[in-house]
């Protein structure tokens, strides 16, 4: 398992994304980044959801399990 979370263009949303090549395993922080970058710069932004890298577009693998972050939080403090 990777330290670092990757993400994998679907192939069917390819077309949704220009510039993130379809199929290859990248840094998610990479996608997320050029992704907000394109949006920032964009005439008329998409509408963003709760996640940036949407799960019905992208795969996923690597990274600290999903329900465990090295943020603390005030429930652990006690």
């Amino acid at each position: 398992m990777t330290l670092h979370r990757e993400a994998r263009l679907r192939p069917e949303h390819a077309s949704e994304y220009p510039g993130v090549p379809s199929g290859v395993w990248m840094p998610a922080a990479d996608i997320g980044a050029a992704l907000l970058f394109n949006h920032l710069h964009s005439a008329l932004p998409p509408q963003l959801g709760s996640r940036l890298l949407d799960e019905a577009h992208f795969e996923f693998r690597g990274g600290a399990p999903r329900d465990r972050t090295e943020v603390r939080t005030r429930r652990e403090d006690a």
